[in-house]
């Protein structure tokens, strides 16, 4: 989806899927999490951006609240409150990318260290949705399969949308798979629908 028509097209689903009482109340999904894939091109980075944004402003005048959590954003606020984010960029010029790939990895452990900060939020702001962003920010240090296996029993109550920069797949070879950026096997995740297939 990479034309405006495109755009425009993927937009009015999902402010028409989320605005639904049937998404909203988690109708249709037998015993499974209410996650979701929304997944778009690498190339519509930019333009996704925009695209999340403006549909959280239209789905608050819906009457819709959503709880919009930005991982690399969320990644950096885990560190300064750890107070090692003035550490990590000093060391960050000298350092091997495999052993700051390792040390990130440690710091920013989504069981011990992310779930917990999205705990926080969850439980501090009133929402009726969540979205979950900067997956490509993120990666290796986080992988998205990861981040969803361990909010499994903290995001439970709500929806919530991941909106991931490549593709969900789905094969009867393979099972469910995401690959960022298109390319990138991002390890296989069975749980999420992919909310374009998503019908009110």
């Amino acid at each position: 989806m990479s034309t405006t028509m495109d755009r425009r097209k993927r937009a009015e689903h999902l402010l028409r899927v989320v605005a639904s009482p049937r998404f909203l109340d988690k109708q249709g999904l037998g015993n499974e999490v209410p996650f979701f894939i929304c997944a778009y091109g690498a190339e519509e980075g930019l333009s996704m951006g925009e695209d999340r944004k403006d549909l959280i402003a239209r789905l608050g005048h819906a009457g819709v609240q959503v709880l919009d959590i930005d991982l690399y954003d969320l990644s950096l606020e885990v560190l300064k409150d750890r107070g090692i984010l003035d550490q990590v960029l000093e060391i960050e010029a000298e350092t091997e990318k495999a052993e700051l790939k390792e040390l990130l990895q440690g710091v920013l452990d989504p069981q011990e260290h992310l779930i917990p900060a999205i705990a926080r939020r969850i439980g501090a702001e009133p929402h009726d949705v969540i979205f979950l962003s900067g997956v490509g920010e993120v990666y290796p240090f986080l992988r998205s399969h990861n981040v969803l296996n361990n909010l499994q029993s903290t995001a439970k109550d709500r929806p919530t949308v991941m909106f991931f920069p490549g593709k969900y797949t789905h094969a009867l070879a393979t099972g469910a798979s995401l690959e960022l950026f298109g390319q990138l096997h991002d390890d296989k995740y069975y749980r999420a629908f992919n909310i374009m297939n998503y019908e009110v």
